[in-house]
């Protein structure tokens, strides 16, 4: 008689990596196809590859190395080139792509602004998006299948545009969703001149055809700018407030229009595309396994009733916070991030040169098996004790200096929407129409995220 072995669990969607060696137009196909697709499998098992592709360059998994890259040194490992490539003429020498004392003023004059006091005083107009966006799934249930990235995109966006721009006089919200969804599709991806290494005054055509959408979404953004510092701040202050209200405490320095203007963009496009995409990923991995969201229900219900979360409410929900945690483990929107090493370092015994490019893969390093266990398979209660996981294993909002100014508010807001959600839905996968993760700026569910949706 054979033994018989256990049966294990399915495994939530991935993304193919690589077995073999790409090359330079391996490289590109792959880059403009899914950036991850860049990611070897053997990632997932060594702590540092490296290797030469027009450029050298090296993969981090190891947790000290990549404190090394983040923390330790983090002024010898600037924003690659290719980010910036990718990113400034979205969002200008923001806080996400400045270097040195010009993102350091930035980053001391908006610190006050993501206050734990000031996010929370914007959690009402979470709890109000988490209302619409219930009524909106409410007038489709009954067997319908829903694409829920979308209905979280437009949740999300609601907002990062109410907080943003509250009140909405002279800002086009449509007209600028349209703006960074046509950037983000024609010029968010790896062109063969970023892979060989080609200097940035070379054209790269997809951002030359996508700048028109730019610069409109710049003169939008500019208008709503003029428009409050003429008219004052609201009754109660949103980011635009905040924000004309800030200042460098060591220089005094304020904001311009246009520095304003580029960091409120980047605040709106992180906003709300990082925040969709977790609610959505998280949604299906809980119709993926209904045994954790009927459990994440009963939490949520025992908390909520028939009324929608608020900040108070957000400890009383720990499996909710932990399924939020996974997601961002198992689908990191910012899966793949790259610096330039500027001086001569050693990363894991290993030579790193100036011009090198150091990647950080952090959907390999989120899938690591020598730091989690059964590392595919989803399973919030890994985040039953966050003490347990080591700093630099986990990275869904990086870390050291440059740590993501906004990670307190996404997962305040991300923890309302879906407990609200998860209380009055039952959440069902569609046969046949599995998500595709694909990573062009950030990790995208390709086709969305079809799900039935019916009351409970």
């Amino acid at each position: 008689m054979t033994e018989q072995r256990p049966i294990s669990k399915p495994h939530p969607v991935r993304v193919p990596l690589t077995t073999v060696p790409l090359g330079i137009f391996g490289s590109l196909k792959a880059g403009r196809r899914n950036v991850l697709e860049l990611i070897p499998e053997i990632a997932t098992r060594q702590p540092m590859l490296s290797g030469k592709t027009g450029k050298r360059w090296h993969m981090v998994m190891d947790p000290g190395a990549l404190k090394q890259v983040l923390r330790d040194k983090v002024e010898d490992y600037p924003k690659s080139v290719v980010t910036k490539l990718i990113l400034e003429p979205a969002i200008g020498d923001s806080l996400f792509v400045a270097e040195g004392q010009n993102w350091l003023w930035q980053r001391r004059a908006a610190a006050p602004v993501f206050s734990h006091r000031n996010v929370a005083a914007l959690a009402p107009v979470m709890t109000a998006a988490a209302e619409r966006a219930c009524a909106r799934i409410d007038a489709s249930v009954g067997g319908r299948a829903l694409d829920m990235f979308d209905e979280m995109v437009t949740a999300t966006f609601e907002v990062i545009s109410d907080v943003t721009f509250s009140g909405g006089e002279g800002f086009e919200r449509a007209a600028v969703h349209r703006a960074i969804e046509t950037y983000i599709g024609a010029a968010a991806k790896v062109s063969l001149l970023d892979i060989i290494g080609a200097p940035a005054w070379v054209p790269r055509p997809s951002r030359v055809i996508s700048g028109k959408a730019m610069l409109e979404m710049k003169r939008l953004a500019d208008k709503g700018i003029e428009q409050r510092r003429a008219d004052g701040a609201k009754p109660v202050p949103d980011l635009l407030d905040l924000l004309l209200d800030g200042e460098d405490p060591k220089t005094g320095r304020r904001m311009t229009t246009a520095e304003l203007r580029d960091n409120l963009l980047t605040f709106i496009v992180a906003g709300h595309e990082t925040t969709a995409l977790t609610l959505a990923w998280a949604l299906y991995l809980c119709a993926f396994d209904q045994g954790v969201q009927e459990a994440a229900r009963d939490e949520a219900r025992a908390v909520l009733g028939d009324r929608a979360a608020t900040v108070a409410d957000i400890a009383a929900l720990p499996l909710v916070r932990r399924i939020v945690d996974e997601t961002l483990r198992m689908y990191p929107p910012a899966a793949f991030l790259s610096r330039t090493a500027m001086k001569a370092d050693t990363l894991c015994d290993r030579e790193i040169k100036p011009g090198d490019t150091v990647v950080l893969p952090i959907y390999a390093l989120h899938r690591h098996h020598l730091l989690w266990d059964d590392p595919d398979q989803f399973d919030p209660s890994r985040f039953a004790d966050p003490k347990a996981i080591d700093r630099f294993a986990y990275l869904p909002f990086g870390d050291g200096p440059r740590i993501c100014i906004g990670a307190n508010f996404a997962l305040q807001e991300a923890v309302i929407i879906l407990a609200t959600l998860l209380a009055r839905f039952r959440f069902a996968p569609v046969v046949g129409k599995e998500p595709k993760p694909v990573m062009i700026l950030t990790l995208r569910p390709e086709g969305g995220v079809w799900l039935v949706a019916e009351r409970v």
